[in-house]
């Protein structure tokens, strides 16, 4: 690379650094969305009338149509999860936004390739998209872009990690629904690498339909009349940390599906019986259930935080590279019981 190049002509992921007459000088093309932690406290969260765009969608007499522009769509999956390329998320109009969230409901999950002219629109862009899907999240404890703080980032290089691995564990696998303990908790979220190491990184997500839909008629059944805590700790504490109880088994707003709707990251209990290892257990190993995403540069997933539950693979350590994500997080509707009769 010639100095004469410049900066904005550099690729996503190629270099970070540029060579001047008097010595090294180290340039991050996205240094403006590192993690920035504020002293500022949040008030808590008011509760808000929610309306699934997908449900608009329904109506559209080709609810799919926003893929008719598609090179190629990849089921991962028969069960969760579709790969898409072609279509270009950034010039999505409101109908096709629409259709965009019942196909997540319907699927899951959805890669989206070759998004360069999403991720290069920054973070006004960012969260005028998120407010298409609902009220954008901003998280009580995790750092954000300075200016943005509805903007949830990831971020570890070889220097720091705001990622929350466990050193004792001997695992960085980790099952959770995003921020699942807030009375209203996410739907269809977006997220994408800024940087990414050579390999690894790679992002594990599991469909909580087909969990539940393993488990015998009569054990579901029951499983309809329990109802879980959910809360989160730890982090620098911008809002006061909520505890909120959920149905075990939601019902999605839009498909009608049930899935099962806990995590080990923040369910603490159940009530009445204490069957929570059990269900961890079954989600952690069910490998016939999840589906693997690979990051390479320019790739954009949503997924639908109601129906899966997903964990990062903190496997590039060593290697000691950055991998630095953003995530836009609106919220949705308070779980819906699958049982009419329970009682939140």
């Amino acid at each position: 690379m010639t100095v004469t190049q410049t900066l904005s002509d550099l690729p996503l992921h190629a270099v970070d650094e540029v060579v001047v007459e008097k010595g090294e000088f180290s340039f991050y093309r996205y240094s403006h969305l590192l993690p920035h932690f504020s002293s500022t406290i949040c008030p808590p969260l008011i509760p808000f009338e929610h309306t699934d765009p997908g449900l608009r969608a329904l109506g559209h007499l080709n609810p799919r149509s926003f893929l008719d522009g598609a090179t190629a769509t990849i089921e991962i999956t028969p069960t969760l999860g579709t790969e898409i390329h072609g279509i270009n998320l950034a010039q999505l109009d409101s109908d096709s936004r629409d259709q965009l969230a019942l196909e997540v409901a319907r699927r899951g999950l959805l890669v989206f390739k070759n998004q360069q002219d999403f991720i290069e629109r920054g973070p006004d862009f960012y969260l005028e998209w998120g407010r298409h899907f609902g009220r954008l999240h901003v998280h009580p404890t995790s750092g954000h872009p300075e200016g943005y703080p509805e903007l949830h980032l990831v971020y570890k290089d070889a220097n720091a990690t705001f990622n929350f691995e466990r050193d004792e564990s001997i695992t960085t696998t980790l099952w959770h629904s995003d921020v699942s303990y807030e009375l209203q908790p996410p739907g269809l979220t977006t997220f994408f690498l800024l940087s990414q190491p050579t390999t690894g990184g790679d992002t594990l997500f599991t469909s909580q339909v087909s969990t539940l839909r393993r488990l015998s008629p009569q054990f579901v059944a029951f499983l309809r009349t329990l109802k879980a805590v959910h809360s989160g700790r730890g982090g620098i504490v911008r809002r006061e940390p909520v505890e909120n109880i959920h149905p075990v088994v939601r019902k999605h707003p839009v498909t009608g599906e049930e899935a099962l709707y806990v995590n080990r990251q923040f369910t603490r209990a159940l009530y009445p019986d204490n069957i929570l290892n059990f269900l961890f257990d079954h989600i952690d190993k069910s490998g016939d259930n999840q589906a693997r995403v690979k990051w390479t540069p320019y790739t954009v997933v949503l997924w639908d935080n109601r129906i899966t539950a997903h964990s990062a693979t903190v496997d590039y350590g060593e290697s000691k590279e950055r991998r630095h994500g953003a995530r836009i997080t609106p919220q949705a509707e308070r779980p819906i019981p699958a049982s009419d009769d329970l009682v939140l």
